[in-house]
């Protein structure tokens, strides 16, 4: 995976803190997400606004505006319904950046207007980076048309750079962002039945799970092509 740090542009800037109160009331935060947002989360910064005033790129149907949020945290970890109720309370696609311990992660899901009804928004799971130092050097934003296609780049970007049939996809986005969570509900159906094989004693079922254990793989590596899935947010 290439860098998903970005050098923004300095007219982009916001640097208004967000109060987790706007947070809660926005997305109808009950209790226990509320702990988590008390215990994980220090502050919350709208950093960036990536608009068509500030990027020069014409804003889309779906993509008006994309907004960056500095999220700085009190431990390590995460939880991913954080980040949802922060998606939840917000209505433009959104780039988190997570800063700890002198070291930074970027966290986004694909989120769209519904097709059902455009007020709505349909988000996807998380992608994330690896943690890394926080003076690390950012890239230049990536060269697009307009802000979909900006919005597009800075979420392919967090993707791991998965082959099909060994050569590289070729996909639109909401396609490849289906092609990944696959990619997780397949992994996660692996793992579970390498833990029933590995519980199991007898040997004409261990050949049973053994069979479901390699159809899952071959699965798997059509989906993936072997390649390995990026780590999610609360890793």
């Amino acid at each position: 995976m290439t860098s998903a740090f970005f050098d923004y542009p300095k007219a982009a800037g916001f640097g208004r803190v967000v109060p987790k109160s706007r947070i809660y009331e926005h997305a109808g935060v009950g209790t226990a997400l509320r702990d988590l947002f008390v215990t994980q989360v220090d502050q919350i910064v709208w950093k960036y606004k990536l608009a068509p005033e500030t990027t020069n790129l014409a804003a889309t149907k779906a993509v008006s505006e994309i907004q960056v949020f500095g999220i700085s945290l009190r431990t390590g970890k995460l939880d991913e319904e954080v980040l949802r109720a922060i998606d939840r309370a917000i209505p433009f696609p959104l780039i988190f950046e997570l800063s700890w311990s002198g070291k930074r992660k970027a966290v986004a899901a694909f989120k769209r207007p519904s097709d059902a009804d455009a007020t709505k928004w349909v988000v996807s799971g998380y992608f994330a980076t690896d943690w890394a130092p926080d003076d690390a050097a950012r890239r230049p934003l990536p060269v697009a048309l307009n802000l979909g296609g900006l919005y597009d780049a800075l979420i392919t970007a967090l993707m791991p750079e998965v082959a099909v049939g060994g050569e590289p996809a070729i996909e639109d986005i909401q396609t490849r962002v289906a092609r990944m969570e696959a990619i997780r509900t397949k992994t996660r159906e692996v793992d579970r039945i390498k833990a029933r094989l590995a519980r199991e004693k007898q040997f004409n079922k261990r050949v049973v799970i053994n069979s479901e254990l390699r159809a899952a793989r071959q699965e798997l590596e059509g989906l993936s092509g072997g390649a390995p899935l990026s780590s999610a947010p609360s890793e």
